[in-house]
């Protein structure tokens, strides 16, 4: 019997759900692995839990800030192949592990009914404080909590079913971006243009960068590398977490 240390991940689902704060988070650490998903033929979903409205490096007014960053998201999903992307609106910079946000996740992945789900670490990084957002942080802790044990249990948030009609959903794998405990590497060399692209979109946070393609491609040729990719390959990391 396989232990749990050496299950690889499925080759191939039906269906993915990507959680993640902030429009962006899921391009800069994720948007090749999803491109490769896609092109295999897997039906990708975003989850983007809020609008991003307190981020971007300029004047733009604040009520203009969530709009735009979440039109960027969509111009973003459709580089690689994602048309599904949906909003839950809470605030920016202000997120806690609440029942309301469980509910809030475990009713669209009781929608989706994924396989998989990508989010982030609730873990920090204690090396790279800047993958550590509070927020990333708490979505990755309450999208595991809603994928395990929220979601499957048919009793939990039990007006999901009474009144929505959303039976309950086992995901099989969870994998954690941005995580101090990374296990698995995607080769995304292939699809990398796609990814660039993707985060192109999001000229509210990215246009004030002077080499972003370059950066990207440094921090991905070394995740390569410490991951055991060939040489001169670019990698993204994740820890997988198998839940079923």
């Amino acid at each position: 019997m396989t232990s749990p240390q050496t299950r690889r991940p499925a080759e191939f689902v039906e269906r993915a759900l990507c959680v993640l704060a902030h429009p962006d988070d899921v391009d800069f650490g994720s948007a090749g692995t999803v491109a490769t998903w896609t092109t295999a033929g897997t039906e990708v979903t975003y989850l983007i839990v809020t609008d991003g409205d307190a981020g971007g490096f300029d004047e733009t007014p604040r009520e203009q800030m969530g709009p735009l960053r979440r039109a960027e998201q969509e111009a973003a999903a459709k580089a690689v192949g994602v048309t599904d992307v949906r909003f839950l609106g809470h605030p920016d910079g202000r997120l806690e592990l609440t029942l309301d946000l469980r509910r809030d996740i475990s009713r669209v992945i009781r929608q989706v009914r994924p396989q998989r789900v990508l989010t982030s670490s609730p873990e920090r990084m204690w090396d790279r404080i800047g993958a550590s957002h509070p927020d990333h942080m708490t979505v990755g802790e309450s999208t595991l909590r809603a994928v395990y044990p929220d979601a499957r249990n048919p009793f939990a948030f039990p007006e999901l079913l009474a009144d929505e009609g959303l039976e309950a959903w086992t995901v099989s794998e969870v994998w954690l971006t941005a995580s101090p405990r990374a296990d698995h590497v995607v080769d995304v060399t292939d699809v990398v243009e796609l990814k660039f692209a993707a985060l192109g979109s999001h000229l509210t946070q990215v246009s004030h960068l002077d080499d972003l393609e370059g950066f990207v491609t440094d921090w991905m040729r070394q995740t390569g590398r410490r991951l055991g990719l060939p040489p001169g390959r670019l990698g993204e990391a994740f820890h997988v977490v198998h839940t079923a």
